[in-house]
């Protein structure tokens, strides 16, 4: 048989203790009180008024006792209450934490990944789209998105240079059909949210597209930071491109000379 481990509370014991002393009190009244009280020639209490007297303010004493007594335990029971709740709301704050880290852990690896990879820089627009791929599927371990729209637009016409769209695995969707004045304006563009590349002076804006209605301040920051990547890799890009077309034109040049 199990055995029950009880320890009463201070509070219970004091009871008990003042309990037992006028339970005590109320058997003994008879014996202490031996025949009426005199108190003037005429007026005499008799013995049995005296004996309900005393056990009527014994009895109402023990209903004072009782109810402080329920009071106080009220009270302990709503201060218990009290701290488990804020135990569990300390849990829960404790779990979404270490939920949250977990995250933040989980995009800065990302991010590292990206950083670290050592990606080349793009020779080719065959180049920018695999290092796109690459990349949509580095926002897949940071943001729960289904799909993902990296977007290069040239600022002054307003035209698309290059897009890629890629979906997770497991996942089926299609392109969105978003204007570039809208991304080009900062625009929000709901239900979608759009992270744009800075700075915003240059020629070009890269925009990745997600299906999301918001994502978190760190969620866009290491986003951005992508965008920003990308940026940085297609001004290369267009910068090396527009070397060699003058270099190839110089040569022809030169060799039209020599002829």
């Amino acid at each position: 048989m199990k055995k029950l481990n009880f320890h009463p509370s201070v509070l219970q014991v004091i009871y008990l203790v003042m309990y037992i002393i006028i339970f005590a009190t109320i058997i003994y009244v008879p014996t202490l009180v031996k025949g009426p009280v005199k108190i003037t020639e005429k007026f005499i209490v008799a013995e049995e008024v005296i004996e309900g007297t005393l056990l009527a303010v014994l009895f109402l004493v023990n209903i004072l006792i009782l109810n402080l007594y329920k009071m106080e335990s009220r009270k302990q029971k709503e201060l218990i209450d009290r701290i488990n709740h804020d135990q569990d709301l300390a849990r829960v704050r404790l779990y979404d934490s270490s939920r949250y880290i977990g995250q933040l852990n989980v995009q800065m690896q990302e991010i590292k990944t990206i950083f670290n990879n050592g990606l080349k820089l793009p020779e080719t627009k065959n180049d920018i789209r695999r290092t796109l791929t690459f990349l949509s599927s580095r926002v897949f371990g940071i943001v729960n998105a289904d799909w993902v729209l990296f977007r290069i637009i040239n600022v002054s016409t307003g035209k698309t240079i290059s897009e890629q769209f890629e979906t997770r695995p497991g996942c089926s969707s299609h392109c969105p059909r978003i204007g570039n004045k809208t991304i080009i304006g900062n625009q929000s563009c709901p239900p979608y949210t759009s992270v744009i590349s800075r700075p915003l002076n240059l020629d070009i804006v890269v925009c990745c597209i997600l299906p999301l209605d918001e994502i978190n301040s760190d969620e866009k920051l290491f986003i951005q930071a992508i965008t920003n990547e990308i940026t940085k890799m297609f001004v290369i890009f267009s910068s090396s491109g527009h070397k060699n077309s003058r270099e190839d034109s110089g040569n022809v040049k030169a060799a039209r000379k020599a002829s």
